[in-house]
C-alpha cells in the first residue's frame, strides 16, 4: 500500500494532502523524515509513494493510530439478466450503471456476470478491495438450470476437474479463449430430469466458466444465478435492487483485507 493511501485511510488527510505533507517533510517513518532520499529498513523512498508495512508513521510529530478501520464502501447489487457489467457498450445494450443509483457511478464491480446471467454482484469505491476480492479463491456459489439430465461423466468432471483444449462452446462468440482448465467443484444436485437444477461452488471466476463446462457435455445453461460470493450472500434481495454490506459482512471484509499485505 502506498504511503499517501495509508495516511488517507488512517487520518483526516486526503491523498493529495498527504503528498504535500510528505514533500514538506512533515511525515516521519520511525522518526525518520520521509523524503525522496530517506531510507527505512531497506526500502528507498524514491517517491512519496513508498509501501508501508510495520512502520510507525508520524505527521507533525503525532503518531497515526491504525485501529480505525479503512474507509471504503461496498454494496451488493442483484444484477438482472440483460444488463452488461461494463461502463460502456458499443452496441447500446443496457449496463448495470443504468440500473444503479447515480451515486454509485464511480463504484467498481468485483468481476463480472455475463449478460444472460443474474445474481449477486459486489461493487466498491475502493480498487484494492475490488482487486483483492476478484483475484481471491473465495467460493462463488451458483444455482443453475441445464437442458439435460445430470450424467456420470458430468459428475466425474465436477469431482475431479477437467481440462479442455477446445472450450469455445458455451463462450461468447467473440471470445479469444480456446483452452480452459476447470478445477474440481462442490455441487448439489437439486433435480435431475430433462431440465435439471444444480447448485455449484467454484473458486475462480473464469470467462463463462460454468457455461463452458456444461457445454462440453452438450448441455446448455438455461438459467444462471449467483447467490453468494465468499462471506457475502444474496439472500432475499430483489432483482434490480442494492443494499450495503451488513456490519458482519464489513467485519469479514476487514479481516479478509488484513489477511496479508496488499501492496499493489
Amino acid at each position: 500500500m502506498r504511503l499517501n493511501h495509508f495516511i488517507a485511510l488512517h487520518s483526516k488527510y486526503s491523498r493529495r494532502e498527504a503528498d504535500r505533507l510528505i514533500m514538506q517533510g512533515a511525515v516521519k517513518i520511525n522518526h525518520t523524515i520521509a523524503t525522496q532520499h530517506s531510507l527505512v529498513p531497506s526500502i528507498a523512498l524514491q517517491t512519496p509513494y513508498v509501501a508501508v508495512k510495520e512502520f510507525k508513521v508520524f505527521i507533525h510529530g503525532k503518531m497515526l493510530h491504525y485501529a480505525r478501520k479503512p474507509s471504503y464502501t461496498a454494496i451488493i447489487y442483484h444484477k438482472p439478466k440483460g444488463e452488461l457489467v461494463s461502463k460502456k457498450d458499443a452496441y447500446g445494450r443496457r449496463l448495470i450503471y443504468d440500473g444503479l443509483n447515480a451515486r454509485y457511478a464511480h463504484f467498481m464491480p468485483v468481476g463480472r456476470l455475463d449478460f444472460a446471467s443474474e445474481g449477486l454482484l459486489i461493487l466498491s469505491d475502493n480498487k484494492e478491495v475490488v482487486s483483492k476480492l476478484m483475484h481471491s479463491n473465495l467460493a462463488r456459489t451458483y444455482i443453475l438450470k441445464i437442458d439435460s439430465r445430470i450424467t456420470k461423466p458430468m459428475i466425474k468432471a465436477m469431482e475431479e476437474g477437467l481440462i479442455l483444449h477446445n472450450a469455445k462452446a458455451g463462450g461468447h462468440r467473440l471470445s479469444k479463449i480456446n483452452a480452459m482448465q476447470f478445477m474440481p467443484m462442490e455441487y448439489d444436485i437439486l433435480k435431475s430430469a430433462s431440465i435439471s437444477k444444480l447448485k455449484v461452488r467454484i473458486t475462480e471466476g473464469k470467462n463463462r466458466e460454468v457455461r463452458r463446462f456444461f457445454a462440453h457435455f452438450h448441455a446448455n445453461v438455461l438459467d444462471l444465478r449467483r447467490v453468494s460470493y465468499g462471506f457475502v450472500n444474496l439472500n432475499a434481495l430483489p432483482v434490480g435492487k442494492t443494499r450495503f454490506f451488513t456490519k458482519q459482512e464489513y467485519d469479514d471484509l476487514h479481516k479478509f483485507m488484513n489477511e496479508k499485505d496488499f501492496d499493489k
